[in-house]
């Protein structure tokens, strides 16, 4: 049986296997280039997907390497050395071995046309990784009796086992995925993209479909990334949230629990606890789920820190127990394994609760701000109400990273302190001072961030208040040319800001530094105390005393950042309930009765109303009408005698003092202003209601619209600009008087509709609208045109608030003198007019008319359409062949390296860059350094006389501490400046771009994404990117500085550390594509939540009158959902690629670990082989981040 065993043997065999292979696999690639020799040659897409991919990559890497390594054997024993029969052996297997793996991965990417992996190829796979793992033991089981075993055998085994594991997962687990879907052996380009490979993930929820193993290794997200690996995504291809996720499971659920908590049972008396309470109440399940996934977290990542000094007792020799060596690896890579499960998934349901948080918060203000009562809107202006949605919704969104700490906090640190305790007895005590009075430097340092971060926050508010403002009013800011001069005013804001920006970015460096200096504060004082007690300190305690310091690092910067974060969650919540209890429109202002159940249509009793319930003069003052169904009602008085007020009184908008109003049927509103939502045409007129289309071209018809339409390349499907922009006022009041006639309601309330045109489109539309579509309808309207008096069943004439007379036209001229006066002056400023034409140069003024009719060309006018086509407008707009409005457009494909690039080098020409990086690598070499010192320094054993004495120990490892701790102080501080500096010059970049862009580029942009960019986007160029950049570099570094570490102890870490990078950075580049569309798509899905809601708000009381405030809200929560799809997906995929990360770490760590443990006694200090493991712990963090 022995014999069996002997090297020479088992290569044999391996050389016979691949060569029986090498044989099977040149028949199959020449049957199957004869049976396709006739065909005709067609341009096909061979579906590569991840597997295929894989394997590809997995055969042509194994295949260099073993070539590398027959080369290097060749070499090494060609300059005289004799060679063996285990050598000669060896080689030929290597050579045959490469081969055979770049033949197999030729024949995957030219052989194979198939969408299945051949049934040979899967057989010889499966063989190979039982043939390895069946060497590998021979190999344990060997070295167990010679004691040793040649290096290119542990190089062919494990390379071998690793391989065929990665090989046979993606031969089976991805054969039947590769050939879903495709029904022929060969499919035709289409655009780039196969004809069969349209995605179906946008129909149906993924994650609801999952099993337990799909969830527990995220596994339910691979259709999503391979539709993203296949094709740039779309929010279609983003599948649909569960149930429970969505904002409609989701909202009722906060509502009920919100209603409970209050006192009232409603929004207006809510506290800020009472919405934390709600918030808690509705996220519970996830709530105690990530509270079990911390508990394992935190008790799995200290099963490292604590098996070390075994580990290195074991390595000097010390029997432990029986088989301790096996133990202790499986306990290490038992912790390491349920360390990354439940991190990975505690993060996850940690976003998903955030996720089902922010939706709630969104929701409640969105429905708060379409019941608020003109009082609470002049007191709250919409870009304050829109930092509450985008701003602080999202803030408490993010709160659930930090909901745990608390109590976890404190149980990390007695978990460090047992261990310390153990290893180090009363030094722990020691290290518990230190602990704490690093988390006291925290709290000033919190304390200031967060006094910084609300003045940020104040500054914000007002910056975008104001840009907010000049948004809406360009147009006249680019007319008077005061553009510049309203730039400069946003560039003081933001100097302001800026005051304030800078204060917290160095603040957060110096936090920063506290915590990387944090575990070299606790080690210097832990081991001083010892060695002022004479605590003995051997290298096994010391290096898991240092693992202890570095997993004690989390809770020391968790703690105050905690409590920051609290504060700042407290703030606000605290904003969110001010705006919540901010006063409604009260419902008993007006009664409502069904359509038909009066003649009455509208009564008012004794009715007074005053918009300012302090003020001692209401509104309006005893007011006593009744008007019959069906009757014709006109307002008329003088400017400000409140006729407005009235109509407004009636919709129930103006708070009551006194009196009754009581409305019978439906109503349909048409303000003085005119109201017009971003989007089609067709649409602002349906106004939620089905198409009819006979009685659509009827209203179209009344309203005058048909001219307007015929000139528009889209007709009605022509997308309008935000607010109307791209109509002139007299098209935007058309447009709503077709709205209110289409809606078809019982009570139509006119407030000057016909003020926006001109005399002779007023008398059609007075006509063919009021007088013959609304003959039989009760209709309600305030006009300053005499002429459309008479024909009113019922006259009300207003001043100082009152109504001073009422009857019929010709009645009141004979009885009344107010109303006599009052049609009196309007016929003398006819007359003063008229004379003033006359007195004109009558020739000049025709030469001018005809060129305006020349210039609009639009065609008859009996229509009506002269004036509202002033200016040339419609000639300018409509004649574009696009839609002026279009979607966001959004960068798609990979982020060039010039942006990178651009963005490093903008401040000081990237001067800093150097040396911010130089700083980090010092850091890293100065860290290692005192690690290594401790390591090498510290004897193994008690027994053992120490290499120096104890204070030269510390000494030294004191001056490299306070040497790294400084480099990485002036990392931060340099990396912040140079981040603060790029901010302010992409800050005044951007709007200098929108303040010098033409007035056509505000027509046909909404300024939700220009808030949008100066808002969102520039917070996170503030305080975001910079430290997201510096990250990527900084843990490059770290993960370098690891692998060095672990390569001094066995340079054999190589032979799986390469594979496993390449593998890394393959699942990498597959993720990226997917995370960056849908990180794309996230940013494009914010907007349309900010217009539509700042839409609402403007309009809310034309919403609240056709009685559409459900379908808006409606759409709010469509909006919603889609904005966080591609947030739940984006945070499912990246623990998708951090669970397989974690994973492959965690195969290198094991593999360091068996070759620690196999080792003989003696060939490697176990000092330094603790030190190597202790950085191993780290190795899976790193390479995620």
């Amino acid at each position: 049986m022995s014999s069996l065993l002997q090297p020479v043997v088992v290569h044999g065999f391996f050389v016979s296997i691949h060569l029986l292979f090498l044989i099977a696999l040149a028949i199959f690639w020449i049957r199957a280039a004869t049976k396709h020799a006739g065909s005709a040659k067609r341009i096909t897409e061979r579906r590569k997907s991840l597997f295929r991919g894989l394997l590809i990559s997995t055969c042509a890497a194994v295949g260099v390497f073993y070539l590398s390594l027959c080369v290097l054997t060749f070499l090494w024993y060609k300059d005289g050395r004799r060679w063996q029969r285990d050598q000669a052996v060896a080689l030929g297997d290597a050579a045959l071995r490469a081969v055979t793996w770049l033949a197999t991965a030729a024949y995957l990417t030219v052989g194979l046309r198939s969408p299945r992996f051949p049934l040979f190829l899967r057989i010889w796979w499966g063989l190979f990784l039982f043939v390895s793992c069946s060497s590998l033991v021979v190999d344990f089981v060997y070295l167990k009796k010679r004691a040793v075993l040649s290096i290119p055998a542990w190089v062919f085994d494990i390379g071998s086992a690793f391989t065929a594991l990665i090989m046979t997962f993606a031969a089976f687990f991805g054969n039947t995925r590769d050939a879903e879907g495709v029904s022929n052996v060969e499919e035709p380009l289409l655009n780039g993209v196969s004809a069969n490979a349209e995605s179906v993930t946008g129909n149906i929820s993924l994650f609801a479909n999952a099993g337990f193993l799909s969830s527990l290794t995220f596994y339910w997200i691979g259709p999503l990334l391979a539709v993203g690996n296949r094709k740039i995504l779309d929010l279609a291809d983003v599948p649909q949230l569960e149930a429970r996720d969505s904002i409609n499971g989701v909202f009722p659920i906060f509502k009920s629990n919100l209603d409970s908590c209050s006192i009232t049972g409603g929004t207006s008396t809510v506290t800020a606890f009472q919405l934390a309470t709600a918030l808690l109440l509705t996220t519970w399940q996830q709530v105690v789920v990530t509270a079990i996934y911390a508990i394992v977290y935190t008790f799995a990542t200290y099963v490292g820190p604590y098996l070390i000094d075994f580990l290195v007792r074991y390595l000097n020799g010390d029997p432990l127990f029986a088989g301790a060596g096996y133990w202790l690896v499986a306990a290490f890579i038992a912790g390491k394994l349920l360390e990354c499960l439940s991190q990975r998934h505690w993060f996850f349901r940690l976003q998903q609760a955030g996720f089902r948080t922010r939706a709630a918060l969104v929701a409640v203000i969105y429905q708060k701000g379409l019941i608020l009562s003109s009082r609470s809107k002049q007191s709250r202006s919409s870009g304050e109400v829109i930092n509450l949605m985008s701003v602080d919704a999202d803030r408490i969104g993010l709160f659930s990273w930090y909901m745990h700490d608390l109590w976890i906090v404190p149980l990390q640190v007695a978990l460090a302190l047992l261990i310390l305790y153990a290893n180090l007895g009363l030094a722990s005590i020691a290290s518990l001072v230190a602990t704490v009075l690093v988390m006291l430097a925290n709290v000033p340092l919190g304390k200031m961030q967060e006094k910084y971060q609300d003045k940020v926050m104040e500054c914000k508010d007002t910056r975008m208040k104001a840009t907010s403002e000049i948004l809406r009013n360009m147009r006249i800011l680019k007319l008077q040319g005061w553009e510049m001069r309203f730039l400069s005013k946003i560039i003081k804001l933001r100097e302001n800001e800026e005051s304030w920006l800078k204060k917290f970015v160095y603040t957060s460096a110096m936090t920063t530094f506290v915590f990387w200096g944090a575990p070299i504060f606790v080690a210097v004082i832990t081991f001083g105390f010892c060695m002022l007690a004479g605590i003995p300190l051997s290298s096994g305690k010391v290096l898991s005393a240092l693992a202890t310091f570095r997993v004690l690092q989390e809770p020391i910067y968790n703690l105050p950042d905690t409590i920051s974060m609290i504060v700042q969650t407290k703030v606000s919540l605290d904003r969110i309930t001010s705006f919540l209890r901010l006063e409604e429109l009260h419902s008993d202002i007006s009664e409502r009765l069904p359509s038909g159940t009066s003649e009455i249509a509208v009564e008012v009793v004794n009715g007074t109303f005053s918009w300012n319930h302090s003020s001692d003069s209401p509104t309006l003052n005893d007011l006593n009408f009744k008007v019959l169904r069906g009757m014709k009602v006109a307002v008329c008085g003088t400017v400000g005698s409140g006729k407005s007020s009235l109509l407004s009184s009636l919709l129930g908008e103006v708070p009551k003092i006194s009196g009754s109003v009581r409305l019978c049927g439906t109503t349909a509103y048409v303000p003085q202003s005119a109201w017009i939502q971003s989007g089609k045409i067709q649409d602002n007129i349906l106004f939620g209601r089905e198409m009819d289309h006979e009685k659509y071209d009827k209203v179209l018809e009344a309203c005058s619209l048909k001219k307007d339409l015929e000139i528009l390349a889209f007709g009605d499907q022509t997308v309008i600009g935000e607010r109307g922009i791209n109509l002139s006022g007299g098209q935007k009041q058309r447009i709503q008087i077709a709205r209110a006639l289409y809606h078809d309601a019982d009570i139509f309330l006119f407030d000057d509709p016909f003020s926006a045109v001109d005399a002779y489109t007023g008398t059609h539309l007075f006509k063919e609208c009021l007088l013959g579509h609304l003959a039989s309808k009760t209709v309600i309207y305030v006009t300053h045109q005499v002429e459309f008096l008479p024909s009113a069943d019922l006259v009300l004439c207003m001043k100082d608030g009152r109504v001073v007379q009422a009857g019929k036209y010709y009645d009141m001229l004979k009885s009344g003198t107010e109303f006599r006066e009052l049609v009196g002056a309007h016929k003398d400023a006819l007359a003063a007019l008229d004379s003033i034409e006359l007195d004109s140069d009558a020739p000049d003024n025709n030469a001018q008319v005809g060129n305006t009719d020349t210039k609009i060309g639009l065609g008859s006018p009996s229509l009506g359409i002269n004036s509202d086509t002033q200016n040339g407008k419609a000639d300018e707009t409509y004649s574009q062949k696009g839609q002026l409005v279009q979607e966001e457009q959004r960068e798609k494909g990979r982020v060039g390296f010039w942006v990178y690039w651009k963005y490093v080098t903008m401040a000081y020409g990237g001067a800093l860059v150097p040396l911010i990086l130089l700083a980090q690598v010092l850091f890293q070499v100065l860290q290692i350094g005192s690690n290594y010192w401790m390591a090498w320094a510290a004897p193994v054993s008690e027994d053992e006389q120490p290499p120096v004495t104890g204070s030269m120990l510390i000494y030294v490892y004191v001056a490299l501490a306070v040497g790294s701790s400084f480099c990485i102080l002036m990392r931060a501080m340099l990396l912040v400046t140079a981040g603060y500096k790029t901010a302010t010059i992409l800050f005044n970049k951007l709007h200098n771009c929108i303040f010098r862009a033409p007035m056509s580029f505000f027509d046909s942009t909404p300024s939700g994404r220009i808030l949008n960019r100066a808002s969102t986007d520039q917070n996170a160029v503030d305080t975001d990117i910079p430290t997201r950049i510096g990250a990527v570099a900084f843990n490059f570094i770290q993960l370098v500085g690891i692998v060095a570490v672990m390569s001094q102890v066995a340079w054999q870490v190589f032979i799986v550390f390469i594979p496993v990078i390449a593998t890394c950075l393959w699942y990498q580049n597959y993720y990226i594509g997917t995370a960056r569309e849908l990180s794309r798509l996230n940013g494009v899905c914010k907007a349309p939540i900010i217009q539509h809601f700042s839409e609402s708000l403007s309009g809310s009381t034309t919403i609240r009158s056709f009685d559409q405030n459900q379908r808006f809200i409606n759409t709010n929560f469509n909006l919603s959902d889609q904005f966080s799809r591609p947030k739940f997906h984006t945070a499912a995929a990246m623990q998708w690629l951090s669970l397989r990360l974690d994973m492959l770490s965690s195969v290198m760590f094991a593999f360091s670990l068996l070759f620690l443990i196999s080792m003989p006694r003696g060939v490697i200090d176990p000092g330094i082989s603790g030190l190597a493991v202790t950085y191993g712990l780290n190795l899976n963090k790193n390479q995620i981040n």
